[in-house]
């Protein structure tokens, strides 16, 4: 099996066990308090790229909430069309949102540049490595824009090795409700 056919079949199995696997409150608010943690020390983080949840991913709300109090700008991405990156928006509690593709939701607000993504995924593995829904946006986003990277996931995602492709991208860090993985000679901060 090619490295697309084993990334289809794990994207099959991670689905079914996102199903199986609903979120406490508790393993959320954890979550959030571990991405909390790893992005307020680093100074030079002014604008951070987040994501609007879609079903059964970790709704982060709290979380830029929290952040906008400390002073950062909080970013979303619009769906742009297939092979080409990710799109950032500024928003604000209040603004307006607007339906993008594949169920999605983006700001009615400006452009800009993140100094940190936190990226969805649907599995990991401790070299940093995610496995996405397989349209290779925030891969390409990554390619192009010179920043930080945090994966957002449950620990129950991780897996032994994720299959890699020759453009996917690896993050900086890895987040859970249980720890933050930190990428060797990746650009976080102290684990």
């Amino acid at each position: 099996m090619n490295s697309d056919q084993q990334k289809q079949v794990l994207r099959q199995m991670m689905r079914k066990r996102r199903l199986e696997n609903p979120a406490s409150p508790d393993a959320l608010a954890a979550l959030i308090r571990n991405i909390f943690s790893i992005i307020t020390p680093m100074a030079d983080v002014k604008k951070v790229g987040c994501v609007w949840p879609l079903p059964g991913e970790a709704d982060l709300r709290p979380l830029y909430a929290a952040l906008t109090d400390l002073g950062h700008e909080i970013l979303l991405p619009e769906t742009t069309p297939k092979g080409t990156p990710l799109v950032f928006r500024r928003w604000s509690p209040d603004c307006v949102m607007l339906a993008g593709r594949f169920g999605t939701m983006h700001p009615d607000g400006v452009t800009d540049r993140p100094d940190l993504i936190l990226v969805p995924l649907l599995a990991f593995d401790r070299r940093g490595n995610r496995l996405g829904y397989g349209g290779g946006y925030y891969d390409r986003t990554l390619s192009q824009i010179s920043c930080r990277s945090i994966g957002f996931a449950f620990a129950w995602q991780e897996v032994a090795r994720v299959p890699l492709g020759a453009y996917d991208q690896p993050l900086d860090w890895i987040v859970t409700e249980k720890e933050a993985l930190e990428r060797e000679g990746g650009e976080g901060g102290a684990e």
